[in-house]
């Protein structure tokens, strides 16, 4: 019996190739196949070569050890930090909207999202210098806090962390309000309603029914805007100083000025290696929340 199976096992790939729709199906996936080799797979494991070639052409650690102390490793603290607080503030900003798009009627409810979403579509450096003339001494921001007469005005709102997180906490709100509109408009709310019949007060039912239902969402909206935030360049190399360097403009700085490819290539794989640890993290918060789900149906 098992000599049986042990021969007739390659027969099933040369059987499988032999039907007509299999070959199509491959003909067809070829193309996705070698676009995804040549413009992905290649240049990732190019740089991984490049990021651990001494300047002899041995193999070194040197890059990632140079990478991991002194500025470098200040500029990649700075860099996940300026990414948590616009995950942050992208969150808090991003639920209250969501939450009140939520609430409207479905054409009310698609205006206001095509709202969110419009300003997205522009160019990310057009916003940007908008938000640098808004945000600027004189200003439509410290214009009208100095007409309110508001102590200390004008306030120093650009070339600083501040003014970073808000541009880009404007670049991430509409990925925010997207993903939370959707969690929080499939929120049965009939369950609400049971909770408050069963006299249970607002900060009750939003803290214990409402609050759960949307923690998934929740946790990928800011997990995403953390992870998109880890590679932005425009907005940080615009609006903010010295101080606020993050990743993506010192590897810039090495390929442009320095011509130090070896360095900038570890820069980009421990920022890849950061959006993978992300990635997970939004895979392991979904199974949580749909496992959890299964649970409640049950």
């Amino acid at each position: 019996m098992a000599a049986t199976l042990t021969a007739n096992a390659p027969a099933r790939p040369r059987k499988l190739l032999a039907s007509r729709r299999t070959r199509v199906g491959i003909l067809y996936a070829l193309p996705v196949v070698v676009y995804l080799l040549v413009l992905f797979v290649y240049p990732i494991f190019s740089t991984l070569f490049l990021s651990v070639k001494g300047t002899d052409g041995s193999l070194t650690l040197h890059w990632y050890v140079e990478a991991l102390t002194g500025v470098n490793l200040s500029v990649l603290f700075t860099t996940v930090r300026i990414s948590a607080e616009t995950a942050l503030f992208s969150l808090v900003f991003g639920f209250v909207l969501a939450n009140a798009i939520s609430r409207l009627k479905p054409l009310w409810a698609g205006l206001a999202m095509l709202i969110v979403v419009v300003p997205h579509f522009i160019s990310a450096l057009v916003r940007t210098y908008g938000w640098i003339i808004m945000l600027g001494d004189k200003g439509l921001v410290n214009q009208a806090m100095a007409d309110l007469w508001f102590p200390g005005a004008p306030y120093q709102l650009l070339y600083n962390e501040l003014g970073v997180v808000i541009g880009t906490t404007s670049v991430m709100l509409p990925y925010t309000v997207l993903l939370l509109y959707g969690v929080m408009r499939g929120v049965d709310r009939r369950l609400l309603a049971a909770a408050a019949s069963m006299g249970a007060g607002r900060v009750t039912i939003f803290r214990r029914v409402y609050l759960p239902l949307v923690a998934p969402g929740l946790a990928s909206a800011g997990l995403l805007s953390f992870i998109l935030s880890l590679g932005y360049y425009i907005t940080p190399a615009l609006m903010g100083g010295p101080n606020q360097t993050m990743i993506a403009s010192l590897i810039n700085q090495q390929v442009m000025k320095q011509n130090q490819w070896n360095g900038a290539a570890a820069e980009g794989v421990i920022l890849l290696l950061l959006t993978f640890a992300g990635l997970l993290l939004v895979k392991l918060v979904t199974s949580l929340g749909a496992s959890r789900k299964r649970r409640s149906a049950s």
